[in-house]
């Protein structure tokens, strides 16, 4: 018999969980970007890679990175507070999903045993 109340709880649990992370991860990339550290990503060459970054193409990409930096109407210290509190986001998205590994990992355990 399936215990219904318990499924419920556990889906809920999941749903709040993803949305945690991926709200945390996003607004500090957000931040991140805001304080003038827009992140890109050097292109890679991959066998079964539908389209590939040419280098061009990812140079132009840094140079728009730069141009958005430094058309920036934040201060310095607005930056260095943009900055500090994406680190946060990360951070504390990083023990959220480390704290659902410590909740999943002790239940595996009892299964097995």
């Amino acid at each position: 018999m399936i215990d219904w109340i318990a499924f419920v709880i556990v889906l809920v649990a999941a749903l709040v969980g993803a949305s945690v992370v991926v709200s945390l991860y996003s607004f500090g990339l957000r931040l991140l970007t805001l304080s003038g550290r827009t992140p890109v990503v050097a292109p890679a060459e991959f066998t079964d890679a539908i389209t590939v970054i040419t280098p061009e193409e990812a140079a132009k990409a840094a140079r728009r990175a730069e141009k958005a930096a430094r058309k920036s109407p934040l201060t310095d210290g607005q930056k260095r507070a943009a900055h500090l509190g994406a680190w946060v986001c990360f951070v504390l998205g990083g023990f959220a999903v480390l704290y659902g590994i410590f909740l999943i990992v002790p239940a595996l355990h009892s299964l097995v045993a």
